[in-house]
């Protein structure tokens, strides 16, 4: 397992996959097992693990997005979880 830094380049983990569900209204992560349903903010996180940009573009693509600063320990503690859940991996 990667160790995330700020130069770390976050993407889904083989079998996931990200998606807006229409029926209940909400982004989802699928995967062979089931889907997870996400909330807004970790969808935000989720859809710019994209394999291209690493979590110091990310953060700062949120806080520009989103009009918001001091975004970062929020961020690293969700990718933090998301790993450890097997839902994104490092590049």
């Amino acid at each position: 397992m990667s160790e995330l830094n700020l130069t770390s380049v976050p993407k889904l983990a083989a079998g996931y996959r990200f998606q807006w569900e229409e029926v209940q209204q909400t982004h989802v992560l699928l995967y062979p097992e089931g889907m997870v349903q996400l909330n807004d903010t970790a969808a935000a996180v989720l859809a710019l693990c994209d394999g291209q940009r690493n979590v110091q573009t990310l953060i700062a693509d949120l806080e520009r997005d989103y009009e918001i600063e001091g975004l970062q320990e929020d961020v690293l503690q969700f990718l933090v979880q998301a790993q450890a859940e097997g839902w994104i991996r490092y590049g």
